[in-house]
């Protein structure tokens, strides 16, 4: 079994002793591939400038591996992997979001002491409980909180990899199927640019799904993610994509790294003339 990631336009590979079984879902992962969008901004491994070895050590291992791996970043477009938080579930100890009967893992009181390590735009949280040491999907639309299970595995061979195995199982376990498309991991980054263009409607001659393929055409994407909402285009060279809002009919964005060089412009050029215009 191999886990490759690409990352500075090459592919890493990673030999793995054993097949990851997960328990749950009863799914082998024997190849996986992510594409890392832009240079990541690892998480220092030195307890001084990175994560205090007390929090760490509350931490899921895969997840602080992840971090010194990657960096914070957004995974497949839904979770936010972030640095502990504290305080940001705090608040919600004091309304009733959620059941809390004798099946609950924690109880109302105990959502306050959760620390926050990642969330999704819809407004859900993956938390750890530091009592009691329990991995937490605290869902935003529904009333119960969800134990999640780790894979057991020694600790020399956990590899941030495994972190974005539980993330897949997890979306599944919420959505009840596997999300569409490539797998890929966007590092969040200061240094990041955004164009937002359009396809006026008006006197169109194309739709924007012709737009995407003649733009994939017209410069080959080192990955392609589509689904029947939007269609993403990713470059190494920009650090980013260009994302094809397929919802609304006309929205084209481009999310480029400062530095990208001119091919950030070649490409607008190309648009421009294909005929989007500036919003």
């Amino acid at each position: 079994m191999h886990v490759k990631y690409r990352t500075s336009g090459k592919w890493v590979s990673h030999p793995l002793n054993d097949m990851i079984k997960d328990s749950e879902s009863n799914i082998i992962q024997e190849d996986y591939f992510m594409y890392i969008v832009s240079q990541p901004r690892p998480l220092s491994q030195d307890p001084c400038q990175g994560l205090p070895k007390e929090a760490a050590a509350m931490m899921p291992l895969a997840y602080v591996r992840f971090l010194q791996q990657f960096g914070e970043g957004t995974y497949r477009g839904w979770m936010n992997v972030s640095m502990p938080d504290t305080e940001v579930l705090q608040p919600f100890a004091e309304y009733d979001l959620w059941e809390h009967g004798e099946d609950s893992p924690i109880s109302q009181q105990q959502i306050g002491e959760c620390i926050a390590i990642g969330s999704t735009a819809d407004g859900d949280f993956l938390a750890v409980h530091p009592g009691t040491s329990q991995l937490l999907w605290l869902p935003r639309h529904e009333e119960a909180i969800r134990v999640i299970s780790m894979p057991v595995q020694e600790k020399e061979q956990v590899e941030g990899r495994l972190y974005a195995g539980l993330l897949d199982t997890l979306f599944i376990q919420v959505y009840g199927s596997g999300q569409e498309g490539a797998v890929y991991y966007e590092p969040w980054s200061d240094t990041r640019s955004h164009r937002f263009l359009r396809l006026p409607p008006e006197g169109r001659k194309l739709t924007l799904p012709e737009l995407a393929g003649m733009c994939r055409a017209a410069f080959p994407p080192d990955l392609v993610h589509e689904t029947k909402y939007s269609g993403l285009l990713f470059y190494k060279q920009l650090g980013g994509y260009i994302r094809f809002n397929y919802a609304n009919e006309q929205e084209v964005a481009l999310f480029y790294e400062q530095d990208a060089g001119p091919i950030y412009s070649v490409i607008e050029q190309w648009l421009l003339s294909e005929g989007c215009t500036a919003y």
